[in-house]
């Protein structure tokens, strides 16, 4: 459930695309220039990877180029699935977790595989502003920021209203908890 969620939140076309993501640039760029400000990334989870590999000594245009470029390298050497590993093992989720296994673990003491739909939306929202929305400091915030995943997941019909509805009563966890030895 995480896996297909994050593939429909942050790249739709994970699985079709050599690590950009030309459709999506141009709809963010457009939405750049019409509304004057970033409304939405074109960044394909290749891209992110990128970054998170070499991260970025400033902003800018040079800057995305040069993660487009890494991206194109790393479709070139690497599987799809080495890829999304990757991204799985270096992706922020506040303070010092790094990978979604030990988000899972430490919000929620399971495994990433036993996730439940509303635990699964907020771990995709996380990596979007991991200090900002980090459940066991911003609760609101990273309630927030799930139910913007929940939102777009029943608006693109990957999951439905219903089952949205009972994940956005859950909670979020309000404290880590210890990580297994």
């Amino acid at each position: 459930r995480y896996l297909a969620i994050l593939k429909s939140y942050e790249d739709k076309r994970f699985d079709a695309h050599a690590g950009i993501d030309l459709v999506a640039l141009a709809r963010a760029s457009l939405q750049y220039l019409t509304a004057g400000h970033v409304v939405s990334g074109g960044s394909t989870l290749t891209m992110q990877v990128a970054r998170l590999l070499e991260p970025p000594h400033a902003h800018g245009v040079g800057t995305k180029l040069f993660q487009m470029l890494r991206a194109l390298q790393l479709e070139e050497r690497y599987s799809k699935d080495e890829i999304l590993s990757l991204y799985l093992t270096l992706a922020p989720f506040g303070g010092n977790l790094e990978g979604v296994r030990a988000a899972s673990l430490s919000y929620f003491g399971k495994d990433p595989s036993r996730l439940d739909l509303s635990e699964a939306a907020l771990l995709v929202a996380l990596p979007q502003s991991p200090a900002k929305q980090r459940p066991d400091r911003h609760a609101i915030r990273a309630a927030k920021g799930r139910d913007k995943v929940l939102a777009r997941m029943v608006q693109e019909g990957v999951v439905a209203e219903a089952d949205a509805a009972l994940a956005r009563r859950e909670g979020v966890p309000f404290a880590r908890q210890a990580m297994p030895l």
